[in-house]
């Protein structure tokens, strides 16, 4: 089960439809204005400046996001990715999920010297421990050991010295 914090919401309508009382509007707007501007800036050091300064995202040195990454728009905080990493071209990081009758919040952990390819998502309340591969267009939607490759949706795990390697 993914690591993540439920809660429920009383009332007829869908907890999206109540969004700004779950997350503030200007939050909301402040960071989507920076992950905007981010997802286009085509220099990883100033990328990450902008995420860890305005977002308080948690970035490893020697880490890139590549053009077009997503992070979390409504709560970036939530999200780690260690040293010398890369994430892929396209790529969501959700720390968040809206359903009809509850939300959910959770942490993402991406170790050092992952390597997640172009087009993937990551769901909240996971973990990709280090030295991880994660083959593109992949739904990340529980933990990824260390060292293990993974892939497909669903997402079938290959770990290190396994039978199956």
């Amino acid at each position: 089960m993914r690591k993540t914090k439920r809660y429920k919401l009383e009332g007829e309508l869908n907890p999206l439809f109540h969004i700004y009382k779950t997350v503030s509007f200007w939050k909301t707007l402040k960071n989507t204005a920076v992950i905007e501007t981010g997802r286009f800036v085509p220099f990883v050091r100033i990328k990450n400046a902008l995420y860890r300064q305005f977002l308080g995202m948690k970035i490893g040195k020697g880490t890139a996001l590549a053009y077009k990454v997503v992070p979390d728009i409504m709560f970036p905080e939530q999200i780690t990715i260690g040293s010398n990493t890369i994430i892929g071209y396209n790529t969501t990081i959700l720390a968040h999920e809206y359903l009809t009758d509850e939300y959910r919040i959770g942490p993402v952990v991406i170790g050092d010297n992952v390597m997640i390819g172009a087009n993937c998502t990551l769901l909240p309340g996971i973990s990709i421990g280090d030295g991880a591969i994660v083959s593109a267009m992949t739904l990340v939607n529980k933990d990824v050991p260390p060292g293990a490759f993974a892939g497909g949706n669903p997402m079938i795990i290959k770990k290190p010295g396994s039978a199956n390697s």
